[in-house]
């Protein structure tokens, strides 16, 4: 059976260039899911945020037929809902280790290690209700991803924008970030307690510091911590 689906916006990036900015004709097995009937064209259902099927609002469950018209919507910032402050917790797959980081200095919990393979990375998703982020589209479309986003750009401030952007991120003042390397909450700690593991230049020029209850690192505002503020502030700047 025959049916007309349209996809707006920014979800013609999973389609070949014929099927963009236009309706096509698809056809649909009886008592087809759309989430099925979306998926195999390569649009993941975590790209979705509103799906009309003859002008009405309709789920991804909804059973399909033919002879029905189908208009698929993303999940731009202006049609998502605001996001408490506390569901924004993400999980990065293997390949957006500097994402990260950089999701970590801005203040936000943030998972990632380069060993989980794919079932590890969407059962912890779906234990701590994080959102997957990943370039990789057949990931978004496991049944027990429930949120996620799929990043266009490989440089990661790119990224770091985009998820900014997609999700109304706030971009803390890094007075309030998170360890780099393993995404624990450092807690100031007095310069007589860490000196030995201090730099001569850092001990000479230094005075406050922040200790990682998980992993012991020691952080100090240097020239890196500047750089990646710098950084940070021009993304935050540029997506609003």
């Amino acid at each position: 059976m025959a049916m007309q689906i349209r996809f707006y916006a920014e979800l013609g990036d999973f389609l070949p260039p014929w099927r963009r900015e236009r309706a096509f004709d698809i056809e649909v097995a009886p008592h087809q899911s759309a989430k099925h009937a979306i998926e195999a064209l390569g649009v993941p259902h975590t790209e979705i945020a509103l799906l009309l099927v003859d002008d009405r609002p309709a789920s991804l469950d909804t059973r399909l037929h033919g002879a029905q018209r189908v208009a698929v919507l993303p999940a731009m910032r202006r049609l998502m809902p605001e996001m408490p402050s506390g569901a924004r917790r993400f999980i990065a797959d293997a390949h957006l280790g500097r994402l990260a980081r950089w999701l970590r200095f801005a203040g936000l919990d943030t998972l990632w290690h380069n060993a989980w393979d794919d079932a590890e990375l969407v059962r912890l998703a779906a234990v701590q209700e994080r959102i997957v982020l990943t370039r990789d589209r057949a990931l978004l479309m496991h049944r027990d991803v429930h949120a996620g986003c799929w990043l266009r750009d490989g440089d990661p401030l790119a990224q770091l924008a985009d998820v900014a952007r997609r999700y109304a991120l706030p971009l803390h003042e890094p007075a309030a970030s998170r360890c780099l390397a393993c995404n624990g909450v450092p807690v100031p700690v007095p310069k007589a307690e860490v000196l030995d593991q201090l730099p001569p230049r850092t001990r000479e020029c230094f005075d406050a510091f922040w200790r990682c209850p998980g992993c012991s690192r020691v952080f100090w505002r240097g020239s890196h911590w500047r750089r990646m503020r710098e950084a940070v502030a021009v993304v935050a700047k540029g997506w609003r």
